[in-house]
């Protein structure tokens, strides 16, 4: 049986949406002609026991891991589209976000503080933030140090905890912390927004074909318009997909890696 994960976006309070979602998609993707389809969501592995596993039949990365980790190992399937403030059009930003009544009001005002990144491996919570900092830097500085944290959750935490100044979180997961975490969203505030970039993409193993590719495609088609997984789809902020050439991933890194190296973090 292979293996369906959903790790980027599968916080607690979503499990119960994103099974309800699997349930549903499975059928379509069964429907779609795939074999080995899983009856449940993988957890408890590691993303790279997810990501390398030879028999992965889909899940989700991040862009950066995609182009410069995975990409002898993965294939690009399709990029989900999300109903949230700051994603349009299959791309997303990160928000940047500090305390409230912090005095913060421009990126430039934060010189010398602390901030918290969930990875270096991470497009929105660490590319994106060097890449908005970046023009203010002096000699490839500007912050005293940075705080990994190991999540875009756990980032936010940190803030409102006073143990880091600021943090980037990407718009899907600050959608997900306002609606199931409101007291703690309430604690920040957003002064500012990166570019854009593609969103978090589908994927699965390369392994498989293109004809495996098309097949998860139209299983994906068939179960956004499904109407019994309508209240999945709204409790996951889903709104349908959009196809980008894996070129327009590399072109994300690529530019964002160039103004985010000008800045030592």
């Amino acid at each position: 049986m292979g293996i369906a994960a959903f790790p980027m976006y599968d916080w607690p309070e979503l499990r119960r949406a994103y099974d309800d979602w699997w349930a549903g998609l499975a059928g379509c993707l069964r429907r779609a002609g795939l074999d080995a389809v899983p009856d449940r969501l993988t957890r408890g592995r590691t993303l790279g026991e997810i990501w390398g596993a030879d028999d992965l039949l889909v899940s989700q990365t991040c862009g950066y891991p995609f182009v410069t980790q995975w990409r002898s190992r993965l294939r690009l399937v399709a990029t989900p589209a999300y109903g949230v403030d700051g994603f349009a059009d299959g791309r997303y930003c990160s928000l940047v976000l500090v305390r409230a009544g912090s005095g913060a009001g421009s990126l430039e005002g934060l010189r010398g503080a602390v901030a918290a990144i969930n990875g270096r491996d991470s497009l929105s919570g660490y590319w994106m933030l060097k890449a908005a900092f970046a023009p203010f830097a002096q000699d490839g500085r500007f912050f005293s140090r940075a705080l990994v944290t190991g999540s875009h959750a756990a980032s936010i935490e940190a803030v409102v905890r006073g143990r880091a100044d600021l943090c980037a979180v990407d718009c899907v997961a600050a959608a997900i912390a306002c609606r199931h975490r409101p007291a703690l969203m309430a604690e920040l505030c957003e002064i500012a927004r990166s570019s854009h970039a593609p969103g978090l993409p589908f994927v699965t193993s390369a392994e498989g074909g293109d004809d495996r590719v098309a097949r998860l495609c139209d299983g994906l088609r068939e179960a956004m318009a499904r109407p019994d997984l309508e209240a999945a789809r709204a409790a996951l902020f889903l709104t349908g997909f959009v196809r980008f050439a894996e070129t327009a991933y590399e072109e994300a890194v690529a530019g964002l890696a160039h103004g985010g190296g000008m800045l030592d973090l």
